[in-house]
């Protein structure tokens, strides 16, 4: 019974020094004010007015929509082979398998720092034998002397008045929370990255149907003329500028295959392994309709829920946490070690009664003179800090005209598209034209050469137009922070 009770009274004494340690150094934490405005820009209009994007308001207020942190990428991405392709990329992408590691080696070291702010609690035991001489004898003889000892207890064990280990846990956690958020980021990305990637491949693929229909076209109207040559209707002249056009398409046949390949090749890095050819894009154009709509009216503080954005916060609380570290160090350090066990002669006499042995050791270190190394310290902790307000500013002005941007031009692509169809349309009619107008010998071939250019690079520009688009959806999709708490982005 003697035993558990000054067991029993080390341990209360301990958990009563745990508790002691309720000071806190650390600045109270307060999150910076965002610096951007409530409400996006507006696009300037041909007549110097602002039109605002579509979806959004003046005055930055929500739109009856959906918060595009709760539209998962599944919802977003209606295209089952994409949807196809960006999952095979989550499972598989190295980039973002690193970033997982990396939360647990971040947990793993939270749990380390955290641990020293408790007593470690050790059991040992120990044998010993020794020979003592006559002439060092007490006992006017040699003899053997030994001891058996089993005791628990703990060694060293700051506790932790000025909230030391406190803040450093404190900081430890922010780091791993930040990891956290940096896959989150990591997520969004990637699944952007890939969308963006495979609509890419879509275009270039478009790119290089019409390049093979625009060289099958041109090689039609070579050997026409090749044919009127020889009958004296058409000049040496008109074939050699028809071949001309054959051979520059024939080049972008043969570049847009390259393209194509690189695209893939860039896919596949992306997704981590072999693109299945069923989840390949077929079409540009139903790759766009098939792109969910997202809202474009919410106010700019929608940012601070951006992952990177509150990655960037995590690290600047974890900066706050170690200030109170730094300055925690000008106070006495307090440890204490302890152990309770028995001990005895003999082997057999380690648990008899009168065995019980108990040491209590307490220190206190208290720093005097450091050639202000401790109050460098603090500075170092205080400009840590400071820069990392700078960077969390810094994240959210980034955030701000990403968005931004992304607004502005989804302000304008769809104008633009149609400009650029109108554009197709008149080239198509315009070498309809100047085709009949030749064969009536109403006009010479040069006319139809213009005409077929215009038309290529019409139709080449709405291709770029409608990937534009495409592109500019997923790029709003990213720069809203879009899946993040939904359960489907995991």
């Amino acid at each position: 019974m003697h035993k558990t009770l000054n067991l029993g009274a080390l341990t209360a004494l301990a958990a009563a020094l745990l508790l002691a340690g309720c000071a806190n150094l650390a600045p109270d934490y307060h999150q910076p004010a965002a610096p951007v405005p409530q409400q996006w820009p507006g696009v300037p209009s041909g007549d110097g007015t602002t039109t605002i994007a579509p979806g959004s308001t003046a005055t930055g207020a929500p739109a009856a929509a959906r918060d595009p942190a709760d539209i998962g990428w599944r919802d977003f991405l209606a295209d089952a082979r994409l949807r196809r392709v960006v999952g095979l990329a989550l499972d598989n992408n190295r980039d973002l398998r690193v970033s997982a590691l990396n939360i647990e080696r971040a947990r793993a070291q939270y749990r380390v720092q955290d641990a020293a702010r408790y007593p470690e609690i050790a059991a040992g035991a120990s044998a010993s034998s020794q020979r003592l001489p006559t002439d060092l004898s007490r006992l006017g003889r040699a003899y053997v002397g030994r001891t058996d000892s089993v005791t628990i207890g703990i060694s060293a064990w700051e506790i932790d008045f000025w909230g030391r280990l406190r803040n450093l846990s404190e900081q430890a956690a922010q780091s791993y929370l930040a990891t956290e958020d940096a896959l989150r980021a990591a997520r969004i990305s990637l699944v952007a990255e890939v969308s963006t990637a495979w609509l890419t491949l879509a275009a270039d693929g478009e790119s290089l149907r019409l390049a093979s229909e625009t060289l099958r076209s041109r090689e039609a109207s070579l050997r026409l003329t090749q044919d009127k040559l020889r009958l004296g209707a058409a000049s040496a002249l008109d074939m050699q500028q028809a071949r001309s056009l054959v051979e520059g398409a024939r080049a972008d046949v043969e570049n847009a295959r390259t393209l194509v390949a690189q695209d893939r090749n860039a896919l596949a890095l992306l997704v981590g392994g072999e693109l299945p050819a069923d989840a390949l894009p077929a079409d540009l154009d139903i790759t766009v309709t098939q792109l969910a709509e997202l809202p474009a009216g919410l106010p700019s503080d929608v940012l601070v829920r951006r992952p990177d954005v509150r990655q960037a916060e995590r690290t600047l609380a974890g900066a706050n946490a170690s200030i109170g570290a730094a300055r925690a160090a000008y106070f006495p350090n307090i440890s204490l070690t302890a152990n309770y066990g028995t001990a005895s002669a003999e082997l057999g006499g380690l648990f008899k009664g009168g065995s019980a042995y108990w040491t209590f050791a307490p220190s206190v270190n208290l720093p005097i003179f450091d050639m202000g190394r401790r109050r460098a310290n603090v500075q170092i902790a205080e400009a840590d800090r400071d820069i990392a307000v700078a960077s969390y500013e810094k994240a959210i002005q980034s955030a701000f005209r990403e968005v931004a941007d992304a607004l502005a031009r989804r302000a304008t692509i769809d104008s633009e598209l149609a400009a650029r169809q109108a554009a197709v349309d008149a080239s198509a009619e315009a070498l309809r034209l100047t085709e009949a107008r030749y064969r009536q010998g109403g006009a010479d071939y040069l006319g139809v050469l213009d005409a077929q250019r215009s038309l290529y690079a019409a139709q080449q520009s709405l291709i770029a137009a409608r990937l534009a688009r495409a592109g500019n959806l997923v790029t709003l999709y990213k720069v809203l922070g879009g899946g993040w708490r939904d359960d489907s982005a995991s």
